[in-house]
Order: structure tokens, then sequence, then C-alpha cells
């Protein structure tokens, strides 16, 4: 029988997946494509759309999920900090953008950016006397200008964010049939995406294509293992070569197992809480 885990709404929210959500009140407010979801301290979802979504993955088997990484220390600690974490599943468009957008940025920065472009190509809707701005179609964005983009706040990343709507829209790209891929087939289709290297499509793979073994490497990462896995991952560059990250993906996923994208997301918050660094 499964224990019941008790999730930690605000945990999750602030661990670095998400970027349009906001408080009011006791709930959780946040957009999720062509949705808007409301989450209270319980964890209970309600849809703008009345969609059913698992967003918080209840149906996940976390008494496997906790056992299988509990086994590494460093791991187990994070558990025992933050036990209401949650890997959040996200409307995979949104999360490609979103993560395209998060390219040599900060958290506030992709927040800011995302807010505009929604703001400018999105639905504007009202939810619980709020005012919300659907996140924009993909062909919305694929009919925009690299200028009108631009005007975003997104920098050079414009031009991936039309380009990866272009692909979505002639369905080069099709997100359902990538969920039952396995994990290399789908990185190696998410990577043909200007814009997405490795640590972008893990992102997108772990956060909304249901690949529990993806494993994000960014600066973060890279120091998080560099300081507690210097044994087991011998890292001595700042910056991973292709090569390189697909290799220390092997190990990582050897070393932590299957649900190692949980492992990370764990070590990602307890590291970020420890330097005491802003979320949204």
């Amino acid at each position: 029988m499964q224990k019941k885990y008790a999730i930690n709404v605000e945990n999750s929210i602030h661990s670095g997946q998400v970027f349009l959500w906001k408080k009011i009140d006791n709930f959780w407010y946040g957009v999720n494509g062509g949705d808007i979801l409301r989450i209270d301290k319980d964890g209970n979802v309600k849809s703008f759309q009345n969609s059913k979504v698992d967003f918080l993955r209840k149906n996940d088997n976390l008494d496997d999920i906790i056992k299988s990484i509990s086994k590494d220390k460093t791991v187990r600690k994070a558990v025992k900090q933050y036990p209401g974490l949650r890997i959040l599943r996200q409307d995979p468009f949104q999360c490609l953008i979103s993560f395209i957008v998060s390219s040599n940025s900060n958290i506030q920065k992709i927040k800011m950016s995302l807010e505009k472009l929604s703001k400018k190509f999105g639905i504007r809707v009202e939810y619980g006397n709020e005012e919300f701005y659907l996140f924009p179609k993909a062909e919305k964005l694929a009919k925009a200008s690299i200028d009108e983009i631009n005007n975003c706040g997104v920098g050079y990343r414009a031009k991936f964010i039309k380009e990866a709507s272009k692909m979505i829209v002639e369905e080069k790209i099709n997100f359902k049939g990538l969920e039952n891929r396995n994990y290399q087939e789908t990185k190696e289709i998410i990577r043909t995406i200007p814009g997405v290297g490795n640590k972008v499509a893990d992102c997108v793979m772990l956060f909304s294509l249901e690949k529990l073994e993806s494993f994000p490497l960014d600066r973060w990462m890279i120091r998080i293992l560099e300081k507690y896995y210097s044994n087991e991952f011998q890292i001595n560059t700042k910056t991973i070569t292709e090569k390189q990250y697909e290799y220390l993906h092997q190990k990582i996923v050897n070393h932590f197992g299957p649900y190692a994208g949980y492992s990370q997301q764990f070590l990602f918050k307890m590291e970020r809480e420890n330097f005491q660094k802003k979320w949204l």
C-alpha cells in the first residue's frame, strides 16, 4: 500500500520548473498553456477550462520513487528537507518556449519575458476575479515577426521561438507521440528544434514529456555534482561538451536510478535554498 505523501505546493512552484504563477490569498494561480490552474494549499487543482490534468503528478508512485532516489544520502537529506516537493506536469508547448527563453538567463527575467509574450500574443481571461493571459498558441507565434517577439524582451531567442512554433504548426514535432518514445529518441527529435540544447531538451522531457530519467545539467547542477559527488562524477570543466553531457547522463542514471529527474529536482531545490536564491 502506498504511503500518503503530502504535497507542498509552495515548494513545488518555487523550484525553477514554472514561471507564470502567482499567489493570491491562499491560492496559487498559474498559466498552463491554454488553461489557468488554481491550486489550494492541499494540492487540489481547479481548471479554468474544466480540464482534467494531473499537474501535481498525484498518480506517480511516490513510494517507489522516494525509496529509489533515497538510496543516495545527499538526495535523502534533500527529500527530508523538502518532502512535499513534486515534479509538475506542464503543457509541452509552453514548457518548450519557457526553457528556450531560459537559456543564459535568470528566473525573474524569464518570468518577465514570458509574461510579456502572453500579454502580447495570448488571450485575456478572468478567473477568480483576476486577470490572466493564456499562453500564446504556436500558430500565433509562428506568424509573428521576429521584431514583435523580440519586443517581449527575449533577445536573440526571438528567432528560436518563431522557428520552434513553426515546427509545431507544421507537425514536425508531435508532443503526444514523443511521450511514447524512449529517452534517447525523444531527445534527438527535440534537439532538432533551434535553440534547444541538451539542458533545454532535458527540462522539456522531464517537465512535460514523461521522461523521469532526464537530468537537466546547468551551472547549478554542475556545481552540485562537483560539491557532493566529486568521486562519482569527475567534472573538470565549467562547460560540458555534447559528448561529455551524454556520457555524464548515463553515469547519472546509473547512479540515481530511473527517477533521476526527481533526484535532480530535490538537489536543485536544496542547493538554491541554501544560497537563499529568489524564485518567482
